[in-house]
């Protein structure tokens, strides 16, 4: 029995190794970015903005591609400046950009969230951080439960944005921390100590920013199970009201700055499963709920209601207490997402701001929805939020048999026959033991991936 036994362990240490080492994609969208086309543009993105119902909310997100340094494991597009006079002009064009769009809608859109990102957004000065907030509120109309969030470096914060924030009405702020081991910290070049850190979290609830956000990171060179508990131990210290969990992936190839990693330090498939299991039994054991595939939230905060509720969405940002249905992106590389589909700025700011400068909207590409995309995406969205999803459900909804679906789902008998999911009518749910390689069940229905096995 004990030769048995353990055979079945190595058989399913296997199995899941081939799911946690293929390259799938985070379904944060659907269909994603790699099928966005030229065909959808500006002059689409626009007919698409004056056809939007002047009475829905809209959310809003603001890219800021600025840095002080490079994170070597970073894989976001940005640009490290020590120039303010570089950002003050990129802010110039933002606010017309703003303008544009805004002269393509109905009238002021009611606006429920908006999200700043980068880059580090708080590289804005405080004064200027005011008066775009300000020109938003001019443009749009900002509801007064609207949401405001923000994503900070804290090794390059100070007491006086800390201020402008609060004086802006912004309520969360996601601080990226990765790792508070010293030496993992020098391999990926983000030395940021605890002190550092907790005297942010403070000042930014002194000036009512009482909604925290942290990011760590597992899989970093020189990373251990250790160091991971330690740095999630030291991260519950400091109460934040949401952890974002993300595995690192090394693609040098692609991201030029991981070449300054040393591949020989990074920790194996094996010892990166374990790591991810550690820091989750360890914000488990904080009283944090397990949120999706990499997030965790104290159960009074807001994406933990909305999990609990069956409301939580997944859109580019990631998992989200959000239900607009109209995202729309300012910046370079901006994604935005409106009824009839999705659409992406110029990627690169000179591009960028060549487009704006003329007067017309920067949209590079897009992807027009097909009814079979929204199943698709349907599906998809509530595997990637509830682990489980009932496909015939989700498919009478849309008007269509959930046989076809199911059918070319062609990884599901798989995944059932090595224990990752159990199917009953279509009904489909990912054992919770599992949740790590909840992105090969989404993929099971992307009809645009490359069907090779894992």
């Amino acid at each position: 029995m004990m030769v048995i036994s353990i055979g079945r362990e190595l058989l399913q240490t296997s199995c899941l190794t081939k799911y946690r080492e293929a390259r799938l994609p985070w379904y944060t969208i659907y269909p994603t970015v790699p099928e966005f086309s030229a065909a959808v543009g500006a002059k689409t993105y626009e007919g698409w903005l004056r056809d939007l119902p002047a009475d829905d909310p809209v959310s809003l997100y603001l890219h800021v591609p600025f840095c002080r340094s490079m994170c070597w494991y970073c894989g976001f597009p940005t640009t490290i400046t020590r120039r303010d006079a570089l950002i003050l002009n990129y802010l110039a064009v933002l606010r017309d950009e703003i303008r544009l769009v805004s002269e393509q809608t109905p009238r002021a859109l009611p606006v429920s969230d908006v999200h700043f990102g980068g880059g580090t957004p708080t590289l804005i000065g405080p004064a200027e951080f005011l008066a775009l907030m300000e020109f938003l509120r001019r443009h749009f109309a900002f509801k007064r439960t609207a949401k405001v969030a923000v994503e900070i470096d804290p090794r390059t914060f100070t007491a006086e944005m800390a201020e402008a924030l609060g004086a802006a009405d912004v309520n969360r702020a996601s601080l990226g921390v990765q790792s508070f081991d010293p030496i993992v910290q020098k391999a990926i070049n983000r030395v940021q100590s605890e002190a550092q850190t907790a005297a942010v979290v403070e000042e930014l609830r002194r000036h009512g920013v009482g909604r925290i956000n942290f990011d760590l990171i597992f899989g970093l060179p020189h990373q251990t199970v250790q160091s991971c508990v330690q740095t999630a131990r030291a991260a519950v210290a400091m109460r934040p009201n949401r952890l974002a969990v993300f595995g690192y992936a090394h693609i040098p190839s692609v991201i030029k700055n991981q070449r300054q990693i040393e591949e020989t330090a990074l920790p194996d498939s094996a010892a990166r499963a374990e790591q991810a299991a550690a820091v989750a039994e360890t914000l488990v054991a904080a009283g944090y709920r397990e949120i999706g595939l990499d997030h965790f939230a104290l159960p009074e905060d807001e994406l933990a209601l909305a999990q609990k509720t069956g409301c939580m969405r997944r859109n580019s940002l990631g998992y989200s207490a959000d239900t607009c249905k109209t995202l729309i992106g300012f910046g370079a590389s901006a994604i935005g997402r409106v009824g009839e589909g999705y659409v992406q700025n110029e990627v690169t700011r000179d591009s960028y701001t060549r487009h704006i400068a003329a007067g017309r909207l920067a949209t590079s590409k897009g992807y027009r929805l097909a009814d079979e995309d929204r199943v698709r995406a349907a599906i998809i969205e509530r595997l990637m939020c509830d682990l489980e999803a009932d496909v015939p459900a989700i498919c009478a909804a849309h008007g269509f048999d959930p046989i076809r679906f199911l059918d070319s789902a062609e990884g599901l008998a798989m995944l059932a026959e090595d224990g990752i999911v159990d199917i009953e009518k279509g009904f489909i749910r990912v054992r919770q033991e599992h949740r790590f390689v909840i992105r090969a069940v989404a993929a099971a229905f992307d009809a645009f991936l490359d069907r090779v096995a894992p």
